[in-house]
């Protein structure tokens, strides 16, 4: 192994070797802080890596993984939302008095799978980095917690997620069977040539295998009609591991998934975009009408987090038609966007639930600016953005998914999208004028609010930081993200 491709794995390296460092001290001293500020400079050390090393790009560090600009991007942005998802983890767990140092294990095993499918380039290392991630989760999502108003039912979603996401998993695994079995490929690049030689264009099996896949992808990004289990897992799991499936898993999916399509030349199948256009459309309408039924805020999110998917899929969509490098940019601004603001609102239930009690009715919420201005003003920063109003991060990602749509001709699913916005704006608002509303026994001030830990803060305002700075000044980000679209 040479010194240019041990650079590149530094970051791999780093997080497996914190990973058996927590593991070998959870073994032998109970200790939740100390787990926890291990688990924590590991991350961090991790992301540091990107700032100090000059990594030698593009390169097939193995036959597996593979290092390049967008793979570095998103690998950062895993590890990114790992730190702060540990950062919230200590204060939630902490009040719950039970055997917290196993939770850490299962978050550094996760985002090891998550940055291995950031990195992949074959359907191997694609399914090893899925299970990783998903195996994780299971136990994340089940994760015992007590409380007057703990988590509700976390095992039940637990078992949820694990029957759902083990039929993905199939659904994946059988699709890529069949490709295999007709071009002889794993490796996403030698795809489209494989299809092209062998005259495979339009063959009934490999449009099978191609839509197994992508039926397997849409169940982990909860796409409509494979977005039942969404809510009720939301809403069972412990907040940090909320947070956690809301952002890192979905975005290692859909960094693993542009990347098949485009390699593969999988857009030549007209079949497939019929099923994707319909399940962006679905996606959108489907997720706003739902959110406005709900009056539990993770579900809302829930809902919320089913139409922002919808809304990618215009982008991954108008890639079929529009130059990989525009679709590639506007996708990763995308889930930037949606990554920070979907941290920032899980941040602030986080703090919210500090207490050993889970506040998520919007009951909670009312008269929360006459509690907590901070809070409030982090959240409201938050609904803004993923309403997309201007000088916000949302803002600036809805106009690249409209300019992709407007470029690839998407006039149905731009309408869609309008049409989606304006009602997510209804409950995104109704949610502000809760918060707002000054109740009748409203106190001046919430002791569990006031104890709030420095970590939490210091996540809350970084998040809302980049949100409005992504939606001020979004040129810093634009240049980046147009180098990184280059690899395609």
């Amino acid at each position: 192994m040479s010194t240019d491709i041990l650079i590149d794995l530094l970051q791999i390296i780093m997080l497996t070797l914190t990973t058996v460092i927590v593991m070998l001290v959870a073994g032998f001293k109970r200790e939740h802080g100390l787990v926890n500020a291990l688990t924590t400079s590991g991350l961090a050390a991790s992301l540091l890596i990107f700032a100090f090393v000059d990594p030698i790009l593009p390169l097939q560090a193995t036959e597996l993984i593979y290092f390049d600009e967008y793979s570095l991007f998103f690998s950062g942005l895993i590890i990114f939302g790992a730190l702060a998802v540990s950062i919230l983890a200590y204060p939630y767990f902490e009040k719950h008095h039970n055997n917290n140092e196993e939770f850490y294990i299962l978050l550094l095993t996760a985002t090891l799978g998550a940055v291995v499918l950031a990195c992949s380039s074959h359907f191997i290392s694609l399914f090893i980095g899925m299970e990783m991630l998903g195996v994780s989760l299971y136990a994340m999502i089940a994760y015992p917690v007590h409380g007057e108003k703990a988590a509700k039912f976390p095992l039940e979603a637990g078992i949820k997620y694990l029957i759902m996401s083990g039929l993905a998993s199939g659904l994946i695994l059988f699709g890529m069977a069949l490709v295999y079995a007709l071009t002889g490929a794993m490796f996403f690049n030698d795809l489209s040539p494989a299809i092209n030689a062998e005259g495979l264009v339009g063959n009934p099996l490999l449009l099978t295998g191609f839509l197994l896949i992508l039926g397997g992808i849409s169940f982990k990004l909860s796409l409509v009609p494979f977005h039942i289990w969404t809510p009720d897992v939301y809403e069972g799991a412990p907040v940090p591991v909320t947070a956690y499936l809301a952002t890192v898993s979905k975005a290692a999916m859909l960094a693993v998934t542009m990347r098949l399509l485009l390699l593969s030349d999988a857009f030549q199948f007209q079949a497939l975009l019929i099923v994707l256009t319909v399940m962006a459309a679905a996606s959108m309408l489907l997720g706003n009408l739902l959110a406005l039924l709900q009056s539990n805020v993770k579900r809302l999110l829930a809902y919320s987090s089913i139409a922002h998917l919808g809304y990618l899929l215009v982008v991954i969509i108008a890639a079929a038609s529009i130059p990989g490098l525009l679709s590639v940019e506007s996708m990763s601004f995308y889930i930037a966007a949606y990554f920070i603001m979907t941290l920032a609102g899980f941040a602030v239930i986080s703090a919210l639930s500090n207490a050993g009690h889970e506040l998520d009715n919007m009951a909670d919420y009312q008269g929360l600016f006459w509690r907590n201005p901070w809070l409030c003003g982090v959240m409201i920063t938050v609904l803004f953005s993923l309403a997309g109003i201007p000088l916000t991060a949302g803002f600036i990602g809805k106009f690249y998914i409209f300019t992709s749509g407007v470029e690839g001709s998407l006039w149905f699913l731009l309408t869609m999208l309008i049409i989606g916005s304006a009602i997510g704006l209804y409950y995104y608002l109704r949610l502000i004028y809760l918060m707002l509303q000054k109740a009748e026994m409203t106190p001046k001030k919430d002791p569990a609010l006031a104890a709030i830990p420095f970590g939490t803060h210091a996540v809350l305002a970084s998040m809302a930081a980049l949100v409005i700075y992504l939606g001020v000044y979004p040129m810093p980000m634009i240049e980046i993200l147009q180098s990184l679209a280059a690899a395609f």
